[in-house]
């Protein structure tokens, strides 16, 4: 699997816990903007939680990445290196089927415009990079 995107004005890296406190703060001021991009209909999240909560969570999707069974993605500005987003590739919900993924991304509230130049980036990405035959991932209009 690829370590990494370069994009532009963002990259993409494994999400882990060195990250937790700028993956927090940018997650935690977006909620309302986050809940409202494609692909995040159901509510569950992103909720409140505590720092300490969030490094156990980014501890489990380093796990995932490293196990293969799912791919986290840390999106940084690309001149400062800040957390503006991330991106989870996950068998799609139903059971492990190699083939196929179900992706999400978002960004914060601060960054919005980038989110369509994030998700077509990403798909582009998957389609030349990655080995599957299809994808689930809400369309940006």
């Amino acid at each position: 699997m690829p370590d990494g995107l370069n994009a532009g004005s963002f990259r993409l890296e494994p999400l882990g816990p060195a990250h937790n406190d700028a993956d927090y703060a940018a997650w935690m001021t977006s909620i309302d903007h986050i809940r409202e991009t494609p692909g995040f209909p159901d509510g569950r999240w992103p909720h409140e939680m505590t720092l300490q909560e969030n490094l156990r969570d980014l501890e489990r999707h380093a796990q995932d990445f490293a196990e293969r069974r799912g791919f986290t993605y840390t999106v940084l500005d690309a001149g400062t290196g800040s957390v503006i987003g991330c991106v989870y590739i996950y068998p799609p919900p139903g059971g492990p089927d190699r083939s196929r993924a179900a992706v999400s991304s978002w960004v914060r509230a601060d960054r919005a415009e980038l989110d369509k130049t994030l998700y077509n980036a990403v798909l582009d990405w998957l389609e030349r990079d990655w080995p599957f035959d299809a994808l689930e991932y809400a369309v940006r209009t």
